[in-house]
């Protein structure tokens, strides 16, 4: 039996029936793809605190825009003409978007503001308009969600007409109103919180549309190995460190992809109460995973560019903070579903934070070499681990 037929425009949710995601959803990832290219490179052209800060804002941003359209196209059907020309007035905003991240904090804040705005405020509107009469509690759940939105809208816009520090203070103040708002259910005067009820989803597809974005983020990371090794001269030190560096990145796929992606798909799917698990594990805990995959993309690039001498701060940060991250986003969303921390992955952390205190005695590519053999232990490990009748 499917889910109320009336919506015209929504899925049709089958019990025990994952719904694929659609071409249109793919392609409309592809602007995301170029929104993480620029924010990895924007990060390593500004590595300095108020820099970090505030590239780490344009991610937010980033995430919450990509994971919100993500909800919606959960609920309507991308296999619809409306619902796919959403889409691709949607990768519109998102170019324009990305094209402004560099520049977000100078010459081109109010497009990026605007553009925000637009994605945010406007796909949430369109659900709204979408959702017939006979959907009743679906419909104020839109609505509620669009009167957060339109708040943070005013301070991202406000934000984009002012200056320095303004600007920062002002947008910052934006992503507060926006991260906060599914963990109080977009409560709203008179009309109260939605319940979690109100949030059905079918959880096999908002499973596999975050790991595909986890995909999108280790697919940039693998093009800025490849695309800087060919511009190197081929050495011993630059082989070593392209073989470092994406054997980083294919532990990083097993530790997510092995076991942990395809046993949240499962446990979402079989939730009693999907749209809470969905708000934990996939909303929240995911932003970590992928940020830790863009700070590594910075280190990639700079171990391959500079294997030798002594590690500066930059490239220490880097190296050790994105599978930091990494490991720390990945625990935590394991646990959200199976309910115990992995070890091996505790262990990873701890042994990361212990070759920090030492790492700016190492050269970039032992450094690189040396973080790389941390996530493959801790992939090995989990990977053994999890075997029927093994125990971590």
């Amino acid at each position: 039996m499917t889910d109320n037929p009336h919506g015209a425009l929504f899925r049709p949710i089958v019990p025990h029936k994952h719904n694929r995601v659609t071409y249109a959803e793919l392609f409309f990832d592809l602007v995301f793809v170029f929104a993480i290219t620029q924010i990895s490179h924007t990060l390593l052209a500004h590595f300095t605190p108020l820099g970090v800060l505030q590239v780490t804002l344009l991610f937010l941003a980033v995430w919450w825009v990509w994971v919100f359209t993500s909800w919606i196209t959960n609920w309507l059907d991308p296999e619809k003409t409306p619902v796919r020309l959403l889409l691709f007035a949607m990768m519109l905003g998102g170019l324009v978007l990305s094209t402004s991240i560099p520049a977000a904090f100078d010459g081109r804040g109010l497009w990026f503001a605007i553009a925000y705005a637009a994605m945010q405020v406007g796909k949430t509107v369109f659900l709204w308009v979408s959702t017939p009469p006979s959907r009743p509690r679906t419909r104020m759940n839109a609505i509620r969600i669009a009167a957060w939105l339109s708040m943070s809208a005013v301070f991202w816009i406000a934000g984009g007409l002012a200056q320095g520090e303004w600007r920062l203070a002002l947008w910052l103040t934006a992503l507060v109103i926006e991260y906060i708002s599914p963990a109080v259910r977009f409560w709203i005067p008179r009309h109260g919180a939605s319940s979690v009820s109100d949030w059905v989803i079918e959880g096999g597809h908002m499973a596999e549309r975050c790991a595909l974005f986890v995909i999108i983020a280790l697919g940039e990371s693998v093009i800025v190995t490849g695309a800087t090794f060919a511009e190197l001269v081929w050495s011993a030190e630059s082989v070593a460190a392209f073989i470092s560096v994406l054997a980083g990145s294919i532990a990083m796929w097993w530790i997510y992809f092995h076991t942990g992606a395809e046993a949240g798909s499962e446990q979402i799917s079989k939730s009693s109460e999907p749209g809470r698990l969905a708000r934990l594990a996939y909303t929240y805990l995911h932003m970590p995973i992928v940020a830790g995959i863009i700070v590594a993309a910075v280190a990639d690039e700079l171990v391959l560019k500079h294997p030798g001498g002594h590690s500066d701060l930059k490239t220490v940060i880097s190296s050790i903070g994105g599978p930091l991250l990494f490991l720390c986003g990945t625990i935590l969303f394991k646990y959200s579903f199976r309910g115990f921390l992995q070890l091996s992955h505790g262990v990873g952390i701890v042994a990361l934070c212990v070759l920090a205190w030492f790492a700016s005695d190492l050269s970039p590519l032992v450094l690189s070499i040396l973080t790389t053999a941390i996530m493959i232990v801790v992939a090995v490990w989990e990977t053994i681990s999890l075997r029927p009748g093994a125990a971590e």
